[in-house]
């Protein structure tokens, strides 16, 4: 396992970084096969653990900390606050109320002292990024977090962030967790660069496009109908145009793989580690067999001819499919942020 630092921290993270969201009701429900797996990534040189307090409903967080409770000392352990935990409309976002109870509600999950990377899950445009920032900083300075992260930024809220934290003696975030894959490029744009700028990490969710890049989807297979492709049906109906071409690269992808002698899967994960502002590519597994097979490929490099491949198939600072950014600004959301009341536009 190769281990890189995190951005600036010094702090030393693996290559590949165990992401827990199917850990629980959302995927795998037995906590004790879930414990094992999270052993044998361990045991495969994995230091790193992501989680969420909002991954089914905190029970991801607990299945981790039953994990690592003869093993917290050896691992970066990272969780997320931002989502809606509960029916109460303040059992979200990122108002310093929220902030510093839920951080107490991952901790007592977690069974832990204390949370290495506390990352703020999406913007929240209701609350200042003062406020937020003040919050995470209390918390780092009480010992409780280590450090403190954004997770699915814009640019340019990741400048204002790293702004408003030098001109108001706030810690500030070290590292940035955004989507990134070969189908979903668009941060190579501006987010990378603006990482790199400010000396963040990066460790990017879904480097398998949500599984796309396994082969699992293809054209002339049965493609699935429950899990994520119920949730979340404008990422995988094959009726939707962008997934069709989905469709069509993957088959270009299998001959890309094949020639660099490596798995679609192995292809996809050694992309999203080769660029130099990734510190850790977040590999979540279902299954113990989804985890043995991510850990094969950690060796796969890739040389700059089959980068190049995949350039001309999906070309840099792009996105297949918009649906896939993880992230909509309420400014596209909600159509009446962009039309004046008609009593104030100008007659004629």
């Amino acid at each position: 396992m190769e281990y890189r630092t995190l951005g600036r921290t010094g702090m030393k993270v693996s290559a590949y970084c165990f992401g827990a969201m199917m850990l629980g009701g959302w995927g795998t429900s037995d906590h004790d096969e879930a414990v094992r797996i999270i052993h044998a990534a361990l045991d495969g040189g994995i230091n790193f653990i992501d989680t969420a307090d909002v991954y089914s409903a905190g029970e991801s967080e607990t299945i981790v900390g039953k994990a690592l409770k003869e093993r917290r000392d050896d691992v970066v352990l990272a969780t997320k606050v931002h989502g809606q935990m509960g029916r109460d409309p303040n059992q979200r976002g990122n108002s310093r109320r929220w902030i510093m109870q839920e951080c107490e509600n991952s901790l007592r999950r977690l069974n832990t002292d204390w949370i290495d990377l506390y990352q703020i899950h999406r913007p929240d445009p209701s609350a200042d990024i003062d406020e937020t920032l003040a919050a995470l900083s209390d918390l780092v300075h009480q010992g409780k977090v280590r450090y403190i992260g954004s997770s699915t930024f814009p640019a340019e809220e990741i400048v204002e962030a790293q702004w408003v934290a030098e001109r108001r003696g706030r810690e500030r975030f070290v590292c940035e967790q955004p989507p990134y894959s070969i189908f979903t490029r668009g941060i190579e744009a501006s987010v990378l660069p603006t990482c790199q700028k400010y000396g963040m990490g990066v460790i990017p969710w879904s480097p398998l496009g949500g599984g796309w890049l396994t082969g699992r989807y293809r054209r002339g297979v049965d493609l699935p109908t429950g899990g994520r492709a119920a949730r979340l049906p404008e990422r995988f109906d094959p009726s939707i145009p962008e997934n069709s071409r989905k469709l069509d690269l993957i088959e270009e992808l299998l001959k890309v793989a094949a020639d660099a002698g490596c798995s679609l899967t192995h292809l996809a994960l050694a992309f999203v580690v080769a660029h130099p502002a990734v510190s850790s590519a977040i590999i979540g597994p279902r299954t113990m067999e989804q985890l043995e097979d991510a850990l094969a490929g950690v060796s796969v490099r890739l040389d700059d001819g089959v980068l190049d491949r995949i350039d001309e198939l999906v070309p840099p600072g792009t996105n297949v499919n918009a649906s896939d950014t993880g992230y909509v600004p309420p400014s596209l959301q909600q159509a009446w942020r962009r039309r004046r009341p008609m009593e104030t536009r100008p007659a004629g």
